[in-house]
């Protein structure tokens, strides 16, 4: 498929979304979004890991507020239901490993669309801006579901309301992300572990992904019950078995993976 406002690559089982209007800082408008949905639905039938990244010096600047003649005029309902929703809902949904490669500012609807990836990983240099309150608004894109669930009601709240950047290392700290890596080494690392991830139990990670996810509503008998039965299909897998044999062969396992 041709892509107007992203790029897409698919190389050694990692598919590489680069949001591609740099521009505008990547803002995201009807047409990128719809295309990410693409993309990533794209990239789960084919690919073992997903990486979404930022084309120049910013991963995602959020909402295109020059997207429609006039901003104040904005569906803002509609936008959020019948094109935020299905775009992050693939995201979330996507059954191998999704990262967000952050190379630069997320803001807005861009740090909620990055925090939507299973994995984060940040440059020194970038930040998370939850800017909603700024022009009026309450942080959307999933933000008020992850921030909690991340780093605590009381940093979620604080970034909700004084729209203050929280830088890479703080979004670190706060456990908001999984790592911030020095700009000189940003690249290499996140390549680094796309590659672990896409060599990696495509089943197992898919797995995991469910039964975390499913924590969040669960009683702990709940999710034990559901642990059990996510393992026990683990381990009539060809990749348990490989990986017990490469264990005691003492050496690296190769998973085939879905």
């Amino acid at each position: 498929m041709n892509y107007e406002t992203l790029t897409y690559d698919l190389t050694d089982g990692v598919a590489l979304i680069t949001l591609n209007r740099p521009d505008v800082m990547n803002a995201l408008n009807t047409q990128m979004r719809a295309e990410i949905d693409v993309a990533v639905t794209h990239a789960a039938k084919s690919a073992r890991v997903v990486v979404l990244t930022g084309a120049g010096r910013a991963f995602c600047s959020g909402q295109d507020l020059g997207d429609r003649a006039n901003a104040s005029n904005l569906d803002l309902e509609r936008t959020l239901r019948d094109e935020y929703t299905p775009m992050l809902e693939a995201i979330v949904h996507c059954p191998v490993p999704t990262i967000a490669a952050v190379n630069g500012a997320a803001a807005g609807a861009g740090a909620n669309l990055a925090l939507a990836c299973d994995v984060v990983i940040a440059s020194q240099s970038a930040y998370f801006l939850q800017a909603f309150t700024r022009i009026g608004l309450i942080p959307d894109a999933g933000g008020t579901y992850v921030m909690p669930r991340t780093m605590g009601m009381a940093k979620a709240m604080g970034a909700a309301l004084f729209a203050d950047k929280i830088t890479a290392a703080q979004a670190d700290a706060w456990g908001l992300i999984w790592e911030a890596v020095p700009d000189a080494e940003f690249e290499a690392q996140w390549k680094a572990r796309a590659t672990h991830l896409a060599q990696g139990p495509t089943q197992a990670f898919a797995a995991a992904k469910r039964v975390i996810r499913a924590s969040w509503q669960n009683d702990l008998e709940a999710q034990l019950a559901i642990e059990a039965s996510e393992q026990g299909d683990c381990g009539q897998s060809r990749d348990f078995r490989e990986g017990v044999l490469a264990f005691v062969e003492k050496r690296k396992p190769y998973f085939e993976g879905r």
